[in-house]
């Protein structure tokens, strides 16, 4: 395993290709839908008794970003490929071994959708804003008695203090991505760890991540595929 994850260190770094399993369809991180129009009521000035009432005025609609759907472990979702575009991979120099990560901002927009791809086979995450890779990091995953699920799912929670109410452990910087508690969180990487399901990432990784993502947000794992960096600049 330590030498896989060292030839994924000499490469651009750990980038992910969504297949089949992903399909199609639009991005559906957010959904948006109308509220009722508001009303003003009836003119500042009132018209004689003996005319007809003057009639309201109606705003014009507003819109609101409904919350992600939960999803459970075996219902992922359908993402548009086109949203999986990369535009710069970091540069990962040296050996990228349990506990180490990467987190460099310089020249990625300032804003723009952000997704993270995780690669259980190569045991990395990586994380993009509008397709310019600002973080990359080695996990902890699943172990084979409850593996991490495949697929894509929302963020749905996020939690800075959260503890485990199954195992009573703290899982700081938590992000939650499926509704059978499987979370993103803070934890010690060391190498022949494992966890029950959920992605770890280190503390301070942790903190930069939880920092830059907001509910909705689209985390796409997958088992040894990997994003088409081909046409991708390398800096950082």
């Amino acid at each position: 395993m330590a030498g896989f994850i060292k030839a994924v260190a000499r490469s651009a770094g750990p980038k992910l290709a969504i297949g089949a399993l992903l399909g199609g369809g639009a991005l559906v991180a957010m959904h948006w839908i109308d509220r009722p129009a508001g009303q003003d009521g009836a003119e500042a000035h009132p018209a004689p008794l003996t005319t007809p009432p003057a009639p309201t005025r109606v705003s014009a609609p507003s819109q609101a970003v409904a919350p992600p759907v939960e999803r459970r472990s075996d219902q992922p979702m359908a993402i548009d490929p086109r949203a999986l575009t990369v535009k710069r991979v970091l540069r990962i120099d040296g050996p990228f071994r349990h506990g180490d990560y990467v987190w460099d901002e310089k020249g990625a927009p300032a804003s723009g959708p952000v997704i993270i791809t995780i690669d259980l086979r190569a045991e990395t995450l990586s994380v993009f804003r509008a397709g310019y890779e600002i973080g990359a990091a080695v996990i902890l995953y699943g172990a084979t008695d409850k593996p991490s699920p495949l697929g894509a799912f929302p963020i749905t929670q996020k939690d800075a203090d959260h503890v485990s109410n199954l195992y009573d452990a703290p899982m700081p910087y938590a992000q939650r991505l499926t509704s059978d508690g499987v979370f993103i969180h803070g934890s010690d990487v060391e190498y022949g760890r494992g966890t029950h399901g959920c992605i770890g990432v280190p503390v301070p990784f942790a903190k930069k991540l939880f920092g830059v993502t907001k509910p909705g947000d689209i985390v796409v794992i997958t088992n040894g595929k990997r994003l088409d960096v081909s046409k991708a600049q390398v800096g950082g």
